[in-house]
């Protein structure tokens, strides 16, 4: 077993053992590897969608195994790509409130990695959800993880959080679901977990590296992936209610879904339930965002999910823009088909969380920006050249910023009091979106510039809209200890979009 901090010097002594990992290319199975001229070409579409192994908790414990390791299969094609015991993505773990989860995480990797639960309201201290933690290559490091006696029931999500490697490791498949049981019971036939994360593979299986360009867009890949699958077939019968919960685990794409011929019933988000049942046609997801709907199957036919274009802008002006702002991605197919069901009443009234309602002790102005990197020289971290050119703290020539500074591990950049309530306002003072995240505490989105309906109950992911802002407001509870907020375009993140919250009594 070994974990060990991640402080500015063990940055630069891991530029050295990126370098290696860059030097091994194809052997190694590193994402480093020299990108390829084609592409590999998926093997099968539309098989039947699949759904990850679920480990489940017994006796309030949940304890696994997660070995992270490189070579896992994806579009019915073998591949390079990374997963968590042998799959993209990993094993789904289903746990209740006052479990305990207990994870042994193996790096069989080439490089450092760790494990973030994300949404999850836990200690972020010692060994529980740690994102100051690294697991070096070849080591062990194990976790233990309680969860609160009334922690909400929801859907979560797990996925390294080893700065700056974050956005490589997530892009190359490692991702997972993690649920909290119970919460209102819906009447539904079935559920599903539908984990979407997009990634891109040369003609030997590779994942291939960002360019700079892309790193400052943040990447999107050449296939939209659904359990692993491409375009895989879903099925029901006229009637049938089924319960999806859907994780965006991409790097940086915004998904907007449809699926023809049906409405979203929407009736959770970010692991938190909804106050009610809520409807609509399209489904926005930003990266980390999850949103717990109930279909309720149609005519008989046959119907697709897509992502329809989203136009997130750009890095800078003129810069191209990512293929997801102007053509529409197929995800999965929808058969309906068979005898007719009765269609389901849902509740009108859901068990959602406590929201804060305590009066507000501190606001504060947090305020994302890109800037040309030789403006914030003075806080740019030093180059990490073995990361296949990458700066640490850079990419395409810009420094990705909150308040003017790129990310320092060794610096607090908001002291909080245990138990008080704040209100923080998110400025978005760039040309393009930029999703907010913060660890462990969630909290309620009371103001959004975009017009966007307010979703009533607490979630972990707001996406600030270029040039808006959003006001959040957060109840410091329970635990204290160090974390992190950042930008959830997981390039921006290690690229220094990321900052420090340390919660004291």
């Amino acid at each position: 077993m070994s974990a060990f901090p991640l402080s500015r010097r063990r940055v630069l002594q891991l530029a050295g053992l990126g370098a290696g990992a860059v030097a091994v290319g194809g052997a190694g199975w590193g994402i480093g590897a020299a990108r390829s001229a084609d592409r590999l070409t998926p093997a099968r579409t539309g098989a039947p969608l699949a759904e990850p192994p679920v480990l489940r908790s017994a006796d309030g414990v949940l304890a696994v195994t997660l070995t992270a390791t490189a070579g896992v299969p994806l579009a019915g094609r073998s591949t390079r790509a990374f997963g968590y015991n042998g799959s993209a993505p990993g094993p789904t773990l289903r746990v209740k409130p006052g479990d305990r989860l207990r994870v042994r995480l193996v790096n069989q990797l080439a490089e450092p990695t760790n494990l973030h639960t994300h949404g999850l309201h836990v200690s972020p201290e010692g060994n529980g959800d740690n994102p100051f933690l690294s697991v070096a290559p070849g080591a062990t490091f194990d976790y233990d993880i309680q969860l609160p006696a009334d922690h909400p029931a929801g859907t979560f999500w797990y996925h390294p959080h080893q700065h700056p490697y974050v956005a490589e490791q997530v892009f190359s498949g490692l991702v997972g679901a993690l649920i909290v049981e119970g919460g209102t019971e819906l009447p539904v036939s079935r559920e599903r977990v539908l984990v979407l994360h997009d990634t891109t593979l040369d003609g030997e299986g590779r994942v291939v590296p960002a360019t700079s360009d892309e790193r400052a867009a943040g990447r999107e890949g050449d296939w939209v992936l659904v359990n692993g699958q491409l375009a895989p077939a879903l099925s029901a019968r006229p009637g049938a209610a089924e319960r999806w919960r859907i994780v965006n685990a991409s790097a940086s794409r915004v998904l907007s879904l449809r699926l023809e011929g049906h409405a979203w019933t929407q009736v959770g988000l970010d692991g938190s339930a909804l106050p009610a049942p809520r409807q609509a046609d399209r489904l926005l997801l930003a990266p980390g965002n999850r949103a717990d709907v109930v279909v309720t199957a149609g005519a008989a036919g046959s119907y697709r999910l897509v992502a329809e274009p989203y136009d997130r802008g750009t890095a800078s002006m003129g810069s191209a823009k990512p293929a997801s702002a102007t053509r529409p991605v197929e995800l999965a197919t929808f058969a309906v088909a068979g005898v007719p069901m009765t269609a389901a009443t849902l509740p009108t009234a859901l068990r959602s969380a406590p929201l804060p309602t305590a009066a507000v002790t501190q606001r504060r102005r947090l305020v994302m920006a890109e800037l040309p990197a030789a403006a914030g020289s003075a806080t740019v971290m030093p180059s990490m050249s073995g990361m296949a050119g990458m700066d640490a703290m850079t990419a395409g020539g810009m420094s990705f910023t909150i308040d003017g500074k790129v990310f320092d591990h060794d610096r607090v950049d908001q002291a909080v009091r245990l138990g008080d309530t704040e209100e923080w306002t998110v400025v978005n003072a760039s040309l393009m979106d930029h999703p907010f995240h913060l660890h462990v505490w969630p909290f309620l989105v009371i103001a959004d510039s975009s017009g966007a309906p307010l979703s009533g109950s607490l979630q972990d992911v707001v996406l600030v809209k270029a040039g808006g802002t959003a006001t959040l407001r957060v109840h410091f509870a329970d635990v204290t200890g160090r974390s992190v907020y950042h930008c959830h375009i997981l390039d921006h993140e290690d690229a220094g979009m990321m900052g420090l919250v340390e919660v004291t009594k």
